[in-house]
């Protein structure tokens, strides 16, 4: 019997791959809390509006990307799927409020030679200071060192430290170059070639004769047969139409609800409210201490955070207790506000941040943008790594919400007031990937390995925090189990 700890989107992807393995035939989901599906939430406003607290689009790209398009068709949710293409508003508008203002980020070929609002010379300038700049030979280094070494401070200061706000809700001067898909393909350009330009045009020269054929199938695409489209993938579809987000229509938790629904269907014991408090590795067996009951099973996929998941091995595996315990979070405030028709000064994915303005936004989704509907709906984030710098230890609703409505109004210039919100804290909810990262989790996968352990580990604690990642990590987690 495989006992998976954890029902959110990890947890659950684990079990739907899990039913697949025949050694894997018996199969018991354990969540400690009454609800499946982890920070993915979404909550209807009174007039109808989706209010996400979590994740609400998802990236095509890549392995990840294609894996969690194949596991959207697979839940016969093609219907529900909402794609943004590049040609639409929010990816060309992607904003970065710094200075009073909100600037637009730069978004094509076109303006390399222009120099942009947030920048003191033109973009052209970074590229040839990457190109001219020398190599240095490193195993691991923060985003922020990389690209200060590589493109220059202004760039690391006013368009990279934001967009690690976005994404870790932390401080590019600690998150770990390799930890982001595409900061990681950039440092490895400059390890191999000398410079991210040399790199990357080496890897496109390599991609061109596929390109090739892709542009042949778009073509055929876009000559207007519409069956032979509706016979491709959704991966394909992507890839054909550049997509570059996507989302479910209704809320993401449409993604963990169908997955729920299907694994149970499939014989996996869902099983809520059952807290796992302990885990003891015999060398038959493992034993679990379950709202206080002995349980056994054969063996264990773990998509708990790595902090908790820490506390139920610190008396067995002391060492392995210490390294998942290393591995830091942080806490984010998630306000949800719904205005009356449209009060947006344009149509963008919303803006984010930089740290060095010291306020307590870390940036604002346009919600309504990507999904359009009768009102304005925009999603808050706020605190994560200075979470208590600005709120404290356990800040009052009412303290979230005001600040949040006060500088959302004031940046984006709106009179009116919200109809309607939500605001949630979720605390430890997005693990940092610092600087050393890998080599920590390939010491914790050494550990499992070298004391045989029939233990896989899965969710954002370890390969990436994205939707995506967590999902393929689940795939791999129970590979890793299955031999």
């Amino acid at each position: 019997m495989t006992v998976i700890l954890g029902g959110g989107i990890s947890g659950l992807s684990a079990a739907y791959y899990a039913v697949n393995e025949a050694r894997l035939s018996s199969v018991i989901l354990l969540e400690a809390s009454s609800r499946l599906g982890g920070w993915i939430r979404s909550k209807s406003s009174p007039s109808g509006a989706i209010f996400e607290q979590g994740p609400r689009t998802i990236r095509p790209f890549d392995i990840a990307g294609e894996n969690t398009l194949n596991l959207i068709e697979d839940l016969q949710l093609n219907d529900k799927l909402i794609s943004i293409n590049v040609s639409h508003p929010v990816a060309a508008n992607r904003l970065i409020y710094m200075d009073g203002a909100l600037h637009r980020l730069p978004n094509s070929l076109k303006t390399l030679f222009k120099t942009p609002s947030l920048l003191d010379r033109p973009l052209i300038s970074h590229i040839w200071r990457d190109l001219s700049a020398p190599r240095v030979s490193k195993e691991d280094e923060s985003v922020y060192s990389f690209v200060q070494r590589r493109l220059g401070q202004d760039i690391a200061d006013n368009m990279i430290s934001p967009l690690i706000c976005g994404i870790y809700a932390g401080d590019a001067r600690e998150i770990s170059v390799k930890s982001v898909a595409m900061f990681k393909s950039m440092f490895e350009a400059e390890q191999k070639h000398g410079s991210i330009v040399k790199g990357m045009l080496t890897k496109q020269l390599k991609k061109l004769s596929s390109k090739s054929q892709d542009r042949n199938n778009e073509t055929k695409g876009d000559a207007g047969d519409k069956s032979a489209v509706e016979s491709l993938t959704l991966a394909e579809r992507a890839r054909m139409e550049h997509w570059v987000l996507w989302g479910l229509q209704g809320g993401l938790e449409q993604l963990p609800r169908a997955l729920a629904e299907n694994i149970k269907g499939r014989g996996v014991k869902v099983q809520t409210e059952k807290r796992c408090d302990k885990l003891t590795f015999k060398s038959d067996r493992v034993e679990l201490l379950v709202n206080g009951e002995p349980q056994e099973c054969s063996r264990v996929i773990s998509s708990l955070s790595a902090k908790d998941l820490a506390e139920l091995l610190r008396e067995q595996h002391p060492a392995l207790s210490a390294e998942l315990k290393a591995i830091p979070t942080v806490t984010m405030g998630i306000v949800n506000l719904e205005f009356e028709g449209n009060v947006l000064p344009l149509q963008a994915t919303g803006f984010l941040v930089p740290p060095k303005e010291n306020l307590p936004l870390l940036g604002v989704f346009f919600d309504s943008c990507l999904f359009p509907g009768s009102s304005t709906v925009l999603t808050i984030m706020m605190g994560g790594l200075w979470f208590e710098k600005y709120f404290g230890p356990d800040p009052p609703t009412e303290q979230l919400l005001t600040t949040a409505i006060d500088h959302t109004k004031n940046i984006l210039q709106i009179e009116e007031e919200p109809i309607a919100h939500n605001v949630a804290v979720l605390r430890d909810c997005i693990p940092q990937h610092v600087v050393g990262h890998d080599a920590r989790v390939k010491r914790i996968h050494d550990y499992i390995s070298a004391h045989h352990i029939p233990l896989a580990l899965c969710g954002s604690s370890y390969q990436g925090v994205g939707v995506i990642d967590v999902i393929l990590s689940a795939k791999q987690a129970v590979r890793d189990v299955a031999k």
